[in-house]
């Protein structure tokens, strides 16, 4: 064989992913199991498209006309002219950002979740998973998710989302926005992700007659400017009595949980996607790369490091997607199903964003960690998200209360219903 087979597998894996729009962490086993030959008998296509990945129709489970996922395929044109990597990287001055952002607008797609009758584009959840899923294979460092999540939630309440780039307060579960009796909004919010450049923020408020949501300027909120790991703005936000543009009672059973929970969502799709593009960064860069007058593909120690690296992804792809079924699927957030799938995928995502972006750094080695390369775009970002909408540590403990609290005898049906 002109390359080992680990490696040709790896590469035929990413090539069936793409070819029969299938999701990988969904052929991750017969990878394994069967020979190239065999295996390509076996792939059968599937309707829908999401750059060959994860399509709407996968997620949804609905069976949707292939035409019908225009939205995601426009989100991947405008990803591929307008933000490709190599180019971001050596734009020093951010003159990226503005076409990429006047692009998605002329789309749509910022407020994709957003009812028409609200000023949006009315596309289904899973559509705008969809979008989440390729923004993360470009690791896109614009409020594109951020605006979505700000929209869908003023959507929850039917207030209408402006124009420009949004942001969603709070951003931690831990934080909390009060509701006073005069109307006026007071708190602090930590870690508002792009709260900088958002022009208006949708705000999860509390106050004595229950839960609000609300739509507030972001010229009449203190806004202490912050970086993530990816040198994204991440701001602490506060509100200092401060008068909404709109507010309205949010719907029953609607709570900070319920915000948090599909944050948590957003974010795995997002570290899912990026962990795609890190695994085909690393193949194509192991079989670029000559050492010892053979490629480093060809290392055992390189092929397994490929090989944990595909799994990592895999599990991401398959925990992300399977949270966001179940989110498409559901009318409501109070679920032990909901909570449960994307309280896991946020875990499993996080984990596998450490491992790994530590394992795609290492296959590169010293030309992976310049700023120069493309790789740190994805994990940098990968990691930073982690922390977003409750960090894994947070939600690991939340979902050890809920199992407990529901008793040993419950454990075992409740893992094995999902």
């Amino acid at each position: 064989m002109a390359e080992s087979l680990m490696t040709e597998l790896l590469m035929e894996w990413l090539a069936a992913c793409r070819h029969h729009r299938v999701p990988c962490g969904q052929r991750l086993s017969s990878l394994w199991l069967f020979p190239i030959i065999e295996r390509r008998k076996k792939l059968a296509p599937c309707s829908g498209v999401i750059a060959g990945r994860t399509c709407a129709n996968a997620i949804s489970g609905n069976a949707v006309a292939e035409s019908d996922n225009i939205v995601v395929e426009t989100a991947e044109k405008i990803f591929a002219d307008l933000a490709d990597a190599q180019t971001i990287n050596h734009d020093k001055k951010g003159g990226w950002k503005a076409p990429l952002w006047r692009a998605l607008t002329e789309a749509g797609l910022p407020l994709s979740w957003v009812p028409e009758d609200c000023g949006g584009s009315g596309a289904s959840l899973a559509e705008g998973f969809g979008v989440l899923g390729a923004a993360g294979r470009f690791a896109i460092a614009v409020p594109l998710a951020e605006t979505m999540l700000a929209g869908w939630l003023l959507a929850q309440a039917k207030i209408t989302s402006p124009d420009g780039e949004m942001s969603v307060a709070p951003a931690s579960p831990k934080d909390r926005i009060t509701l006073n009796g005069d109307g006026t909004l007071s708190g602090r919010a930590r870690g508002v992700p792009f709260a900088k450049a958002a022009r208006h923020i949708a705000v999860l408020a509390s106050g004595n007659g229950g839960v609000s949501i609300a739509l507030v300027d972001a010229a009449r909120l203190r806004i202490e400017a912050g970086l993530n790991l990816a040198n994204d703005h991440s701001d602490i936000v506060t509100f200092d009595n401060v008068e909404p543009a709109a507010i309205k009672p949010a719907p029953k059973g609607f709570d900070q949980t319920a915000l948090m929970l599909m944050g948590g969502v957003t974010r795995s799709l997002q570290i899912a996607g990026a962990l795609e593009s890190m695994l085909d960064i690393s193949v194509r860069y192991s079989n670029e790369r000559v050492a010892f007058e053979k490629k480093i593909s060809k290392f055992q120690a390189v092929q397994h490091n490929l090989a944990r690296l595909a799994g990592e992804s895999a599990a991401a792809l398959a925990a992300a997607t399977s949270a966001a079924d179940t989110l498409a699927n559901s009318s409501a957030f109070d679920s032990d199903a909901v909570f449960l799938e994307a309280v896991a995928a946020k875990i499993r995502c996080s984990e596998a964003a450490e491992k790994g972006g530590a394992i795609a750094h290492q296959v590169h080695g010293a030309i992976g960690f310049t700023i120069e390369h493309i790789l740190h775009r994805y994990s940098l970002r990968a990691l930073s998200w982690r922390d977003d909408f409750g960090s894994e540590s947070y939600w690991a403990v939340e979902l050890g209360k809920r199992v407990a609290a529901r008793g040993a005898d419950e454990l075992w049906p409740l893992v094995a219903s999902r």
